[in-house]
């Protein structure tokens, strides 16, 4: 069982920045690792995802923005969002899967999740 703790959320203006951690309670170096988000009164969305062994994949509205890392000696996970937007507000959880790494980014692939950490990004 993998226990996953976000931090880093909170309020930022059009344009900013904001780094988002993930941390796990086990190792997860064998793990895909993934970003989504979900907005109220819409679905979750895969933003980003990392597999194993580094390689990462990102959704179109954040390709260029956004970077995942990962680091498992740590047993965490980054995000790092650039030249946020309005439309980037949402609920962020952080997601762990034994699949490898498919895109798009499916919610129904992942088998552990966080609580979520809020980001609102003001115009």
């Amino acid at each position: 069982q993998v226990q996953l703790v976000e931090s880093g959320g909170g309020s930022v203006q059009a344009g900013g920045s904001q780094r988002l951690s993930c941390i796990a309670s086990g190792y997860t170096g064998y793990y895909t690792m993934a970003w989504f988000r979900q907005a109220p009164g819409k679905e979750r969305e895969g933003v980003a995802g990392i597999s194993s062994n580094g390689g990462a994949n990102y959704a179109a509205s954040v390709q260029g923005r956004f970077t995942i890392s990962r680091d498992n000696t740590k047993n965490t996970l980054d995000l790092q969002m650039n030249s946020l937007k309005p439309d980037d507000t949402a609920m962020y959880y952080c997601a762990a899967s034994t699949r490898v790494l498919t895109l798009p980014l499916n919610a129904r692939d992942y088998d552990y999740w966080g609580q979520g950490t809020q980001v609102i990004v003001s115009s």
